[in-house]
């Protein structure tokens, strides 16, 4: 093989120095750049070769080197170095062939010295171009077309002429005179002459292709792979060969990837053809890539870096070589493929500070329209925090005002007490002394020297929708809500559940009553009128057996409906 593997830093040296002009590319396995370009640099090696060993072509990988990776100054891959007679001549970094050949020229570098070569027959000299063209031409049963008649000479050129030629070539030529006075056919026109020509052409074509090696694709198929596709997850071989063969980068997860893509085509069974040879002997440049071509997009690119640039701008990954080239832009093309990128770039520019114009102003507004609002929920906190605050100093004025009138309803009484029995109580008072109650004296009474007896709290049902008017009209601290949903429940639990009895009974000693219901004129009023009535200890409600089911059911549809709307 014209590409020779260095394995070892020993033999880097000794490729250097066994060969007068060396050609190295310092590559690596994990590279992708690498593996797309080592068939141009075989390419490139055989041509080499090809040409007389001008230039020898090694490749060295970079976990075989170790230290002379630094030792030689590479900085990237892949790196192609130039080295001759053991002296770096120049380098190129990155995949590009060109750049190669041009350092390689101006290097200098000569072919070897093969000698002058002979035929296989011994001294003759080269058949001519027409000699050539008439033997092609016999060959194919076409007939010859004549040379032209010779100027007349004297008769010392023809005698010197005549002892120049060799002995076959003028057997030859009289033996050809001979043939076409015995046959006296006529000779051949242009036009046959032309068409004569297309045959040889067509057939010199089918000639080459004939003696194209064909090989089998599959056999540089890794073994491996191929046990973990048939063996492992169950592919049909020709299946996990095509997979192999036609997935990206060769791996099982590009096969099993494209198997999956691919699993219902027609010819997904199909045996696989054989392929040319990899630079096998015949044709002249047809196999050749000289570009890569995206099987995603179908774009032509003309070298690795731009490949390596549309992979990233658009995400593919499917690429091959193509042996189609990229026609070179004009000076002219060139100017105007730049002036529409500086316009491309201008205009995305522009737009892209719109944008951030446009985006600043919404910020701004935002910005605004939060402290607005933060500003109001503020001055509306404030205005309730001034109503609660308002609201309880009117209820503990109100409050004292109640237990000024019941402690001097107290001290009438005992006065009177004290004036009936001669100065003394029949009753002491409590540990806690004069313990506010709910109950309510009649002052007028006890200033006549008469108890009155406690009243019987009543209410009319006709009036419950009042009842519940005078407890939603509570809206401080949401005192009015919390209170209709305890009244709620309590009714609720009657109307739903009418036999249990622990629903039938509202123990007024407990907080919840005494601190949401007692202190809101109209709640109380509201069970009573529904049915509820005071026990004889006075420390409950308790439902009537008579109350009216219609009037539980229409009040908690009312108190439903005023929660609601609070």
């Amino acid at each position: 093989m014209a590409l020779t593997e260095l394995s070892s830093p020993e033999a880097l040296q000794s490729f250097k120095s066994s060969n007068a002009n060396a050609l190295i590319c310092f590559s690596a396995t994990w590279c992708g750049p690498c593996k797309a370009a080592k068939p141009q640099l075989e390419a490139l090696a055989s041509e080499y070769q090809s040409t007389g060993g001008a230039v020898a072509v090694g490749i060295a990988y970079e976990h075989n080197l170790g230290d002379a990776v630094h030792s030689n100054n590479i900085r990237a891959f892949p790196t192609y170095v130039l080295f001759v007679d053991g002296t770096e001549k120049g380098r190129v970094e990155g995949v590009n062939f060109d750049g190669i050949r041009r350092m390689v020229d101006e290097a200098g570098c000569k072919k070897k010295d093969l000698g002058v070569g002979h035929s296989l027959g011994g001294a003759a000299t080269a058949a001519s171009a027409e000699d050539a063209r008439a033997a092609r031409l016999a060959k194919l049963g076409a007939p010859a077309r004549a040379a032209p008649p010779p100027a007349p000479a004297s008769a010392s050129e023809s005698v010197a002429d005549d002892d120049s030629k060799p002995a076959a070539a003028v057997k030859d030529v009289e033996m050809e005179d001979a043939a076409d006075i015995a046959s006296g056919e006529e000779k051949p026109t242009d036009a046959a002459a032309a068409a004569a020509d297309e045959s040889m052409v067509e057939a010199d074509a089918a000639a080459e292709e004939e003696k194209t090696e064909m090989v089998d694709p599959t056999e540089s198929l890794n073994k491996e792979h191929l046990d973990a596709l048939t063996s492992s997850m169950g592919f049909t071989l020709i299946r996990a060969q095509k997979g192999l063969l036609n997935g990206n980068g060769g791996t099982v997860e590009g096969a099993v990837e494209w198997l999956m893509q691919h699993q219902d085509d027609a010819d997904i069974d199909e045996p696989i053809p054989f392929v040319p040879k990899a630079g096998g002997g015949g044709g002249a440049g047809g196999g050749v890539a000289q570009s890569y071509k995206c099987n995603e997009c179908g774009k032509i690119l003309s070298n690795m870096a731009n490949l390596e640039l549309h992979a990233n701008k658009t995400g593919h990954s499917d690429f091959e070589e193509s042996t189609k080239a990229v026609k070179p832009l004009t000076a002219e093309e060139k100017a105007k493929k730049v002036e529409e990128i500086k316009a491309l770039l201008k205009a995305k520019r522009t737009e892209r500070e719109e944008a951030e114009k446009a985006q600043s102003i919404e910020s701004e507004k935002a910005r605004r329209f939060m402290g607005q609002e933060m500003a109001k929920t503020r001055e509306q906190m404030e205005r309730e925090a001034l109503k609660r605050d308002a609201l309880m100093r009117k209820k503990e004025k109100e409050a004292a005002r109640r237990e000024r009138e019941r402690l001097r309803a107290e001290i009438a009484k005992d006065k009177l007490e004290r004036q009936a029995n001669k100065g003394k109580l029949k009753t002491t008072l409590g540990a806690d002394g004069y313990n506010p109650s709910a109950v309510q004296y009649d002052v007028a009474d006890l200033a006549e020297g008469v108890v009155a007896p406690k009243k019987a709290f009543k209410a009319d049902p006709k009036k419950i929708d009042e009842y519940i008017t005078k407890v939603s009209s509570y809206k401080a601290g949401g005192d009015g809500q919390k209170c209709l949903k305890i009244l709620l429940a309590y009714v609720g639990n009657v109307v739903d559940k009418p036999e249990e009895e622990k629903f039938r009974s509202i123990n007024t000693e407990n907080k919840a009553f005494k601190t949401k219901v007692k202190p809101f004129l109209g709640a109380k009023a509201l069970l009573v009128a529904v049915g509820f009535k005071q026990n004889e200890a006075g420390d409950a409600l308790v439902l009537k057996e008579d109350a009216d089911r219609d009037t539980l059911k229409e009040t908690k549809a009312k108190l439903e409906a005023a929660y609601a709307a609070y």
